[in-house]
């Protein structure tokens, strides 16, 4: 496997406005750029800026050239990279100040990466910082180095190594990552320590978080600003874990009626926290509503009345006499620690209407006294609302997936928040860049249903030119929220999506598409090459439940990767278990985007059986090519060890992955954009 070189900018302060996935993406940009005429003038930037997603929407090319125009009088004038990276972010500014802020800001999971702002919230700090603490301080590996100090840096220096923060995404989600797979020796070496970062974002990822514009070497610096919006998320997710009708179907009694059950199943967490929330101020008497974690909660009063209808034993007259709000939130917090809730900010950040520690405060009331009544029949009706484990997990699978593609809407129910269309075709947009008619589109908010149609039967007209099986599907059948055609069509489109990828990589097929069977194959003969004996006839062969396969092919494609003392024959049931929750976090570590549940390869799942091996398939294939790169060999006629042939990875960002500023998961495979110039 080949080194990871970073990009390096010789002003500390210019390098920490951006992160590595973004700096070799631009600068892949500026050599591409200058490969056309030798050189990059201030007037080759305009153009070169309206097609970068983060502005086309913004500015046109002629209101670019004007803005370069205040600062450079000559057009002709030779712009360096440095300099190129500096009109970048004048440009963002402008239009960051331009929009008025996040458009996007309803879901917390959407605004924790960004790279405009990198002030460090301190009261927000002291309380991951206490989180963790408490959470992981008696972890066998991290109770050494814990607890935390808030007031330094330590935090930044203990998640440099990456067994914090995965440590903190199994706390969050338990059993996300087999923590066998952890590299947990006291001093790692460079390639220890980004299988642990890779495994990390890749796991983060596989929970929920969003983790564009974040790279291992990243992670591997500290970055303060990124790894507390990363902790941030990984935090919230387990906060949050509650509020929904499969872990707390007492929240049905939220909601009237069949229609708003419908409603509620489609929310965010965040959402349902506030409706839970108001539920209770509206039975205690509070005639306000409370629409945010921010403002509305500054004064105190809505806890006040929140924390006496939930614990009236604990409250007391003086909470709602005082005309102070910082001695009002002080007395609120005094009472929800009567009810054991951990301290998650002060009366400073109620009053200053901290968003984040609000809602971390508010969903740990939740967790510890929701107040909601365990009325039998309608827990059993709220029960009969949710999916059966099979469609559970696919939901899940392709849920996950369409937040990692960095796509704007943040999907929360997949069969809910595709009813109108306008999430796959954003999707599709990725996945199938200009396939989508914009123009034909409507945005939601959408008051009209036949809106909603005309929507889903361009998404249905796409997927037909794409040669997906849609016979006798309609638009209608998407707005309708049909489970069984809404799952077949994301199955073929992240099937469609793994394929392009493949395809991407290699120039043997000479424009021929990738099967099934090529990828069967190739997975056979790499096990084969590596003297190992099992072999598969399909991607349902039942042998592949006992997770053997997967460990060979695993450790054929990078041999060190697999521990095989940790291996069982997988001839239980908890055998089973085993090998499959370690094929993936080992997959995860190498650099496998992947969101499959451990019980999909003991059940032998064969549509998420054919992802694994195709994303095990796409991580070689670049590795592959990566050493084509550098020992200086043409990829495109130099025959693999399998006998195929394989090219050289184009030098922009974008062809390895389906977002051009996605995370990079796998630093390890270079991009022109990681060579100096």
């Amino acid at each position: 496997m080949a080194g990871f070189v970073g990009v390096l900018v010789s002003d500390p302060w210019l390098q920490s406005q951006f992160t590595q996935v973004e700096l070799r993406t631009l600068k892949s940009k500026f050599i591409s750029t200058r490969s056309q005429s030798g050189r990059v003038t201030v007037g080759d930037l305009p153009p070169l800026f309206a097609k970068l997603k983060a502005f086309s929407e913004m500015f046109k090319e002629d209101e670019i050239k004007a803005i370069m125009g205040e600062s450079h009088t000559n057009m002709e004038d030779e712009v360096d990279f440095e300099s190129y990276l500096r009109a970048y972010l004048n440009l963002q500014a402008r239009a960051a100040a331009k929009s008025g802020g996040s458009k996007n800001s309803s879901s917390f999971l959407k605004a924790a990466t960004t790279t405009v702002h990198h002030a460090i919230n301190e009261s927000e700090k002291a309380s991951y910082v206490a989180h963790i603490n408490s959470f992981l301080g008696e972890d066998p590996f991290l109770s050494k180095y814990l607890p935390i100090d808030p007031s330094t840096n330590a935090l930044f220096d203990l998640a440099k190594d990456g067994v914090l923060l995965c440590k903190l995404i199994n706390v969050a989600v338990p059993g996300t990552i087999d923590e066998r797979a952890i590299n947990t020796k006291r001093v790692l070496n460079p390639w220890e320590r980004n299988e642990n970062h890779t495994l990390c974002l890749n796991s983060a990822k596989a929970i929920g978080c969003t983790v564009v514009n974040i790279g291992t070497q990243d992670l591997v610096e500290g970055r303060p600003h990124l790894l507390l919006g990363l902790i941030s998320q990984i935090i919230k997710i387990q906060l949050l874990a509650d509020l929904n009708l499969k872990k707390t179907p007492q929240l049905v009694e939220l909601v009237d009626d069949n229609n708003d059950v419908e409603e509620l199943l489609g929310l965010p967490p965040e959402k349902v926290l506030l409706k839970w929330m108001n539920f209770h101020l509206k039975k205690a008497g509070y005639e306000k509503q409370v629409t945010n974690f921010s403002s509305d909660l500054k004064d105190g009063e809505a806890y006040a009345h929140l924390l006496n209808a939930l614990a009236p034993e604990h409250c007391s007259p003086a909470t709602f006499d005082t005309k102070d709000p910082t001695e009002r939130a002080s007395k609120v917090i005094e009472q929800a620690e009567k009810m054991d809730c951990k301290r998650y900010l002060t009366p400073k950040d109620i009053v200053e209407g901290s968003p984040n520690l609000n809602l971390a405060f508010v969903a740990h009331i939740f967790q510890h006294r929701n107040g909601l009544s365990m009325d039998s029949n309608k827990i059993s009706f709220a029960e009969m609302m949710t999916d059966d484990a099979q469609t559970s997990r696919e939901e899940r699978c392709f849920r996950l997936w369409i937040n990692s593609l960095g796509t704007a809407t943040y999907v929360n129910n997949v069969f809910e928040d595709v009813r109108n269309g306008w999430v796959l075709l954003e999707v599709l947009d990725k996945v199938s860049p200009g396939s989508v008619s914009w123009k034909q589109a409507t945005k939601p908010p959408i008051k009209m249903p036949f809106r909603k149609v005309e929507n889903c039967n361009q998404v249905v007209k796409i997927g037909k030119e794409l040669n997906f099986s849609l016979v006798n599907v309609a638009g209608n059948d998407i707005v309708q929220g049909n489970k069984k055609l809404i799952l077949a069509f994301l199955w073929q489109l992240m099937r469609f999506t793994m394929l392009q990828l493949l395809k991407n990589l290699r120039t043997h097929s000479q424009g021929k598409e990738i099967t099934d069977t090529d990828i069967l194959n190739w997975a056979n003969r790499k096990v084969k090459k590596a003297n190992r004996t099992s072999q598969i006839e399909s991607f349902k062969d039942k042998n592949l439940s006992n997770g053997i396969f997967f460990l060979e092919l695993l450790s054929a494609v990078e041999p060190r990767v697999v521990n095989w003392s940790l291996v069982t024959k997988g001839e239980t049931e908890e055998d089973k278990k085993l090998n499959a929750t370690y094929i993936i976090s080992v997959a995860r570590k190498l650099g496998c985007s992947i969101f499959l549940l451990p019980e999909d390869i003991m059940e032998v799942n064969q549509k998420m059986i054919l992802i694994l091996t195709a994303s095990i398939m796409y991580w070689s294939l670049q590795q592959q090519s990566d050493e084509s790169d550098d020992s200086g060999i043409d990829a495109s006629s130099a025959a693999s060890g399998d006998g195929e042939i394989e090219r050289t990875l184009s030098g922009d960002i974008s062809n390895l992955a389906i977002n051009e500023t996605a995370s990079d998961p796998n630093p390890s495979v270079s991009s022109q954009a990681e060579v100096e110039e």
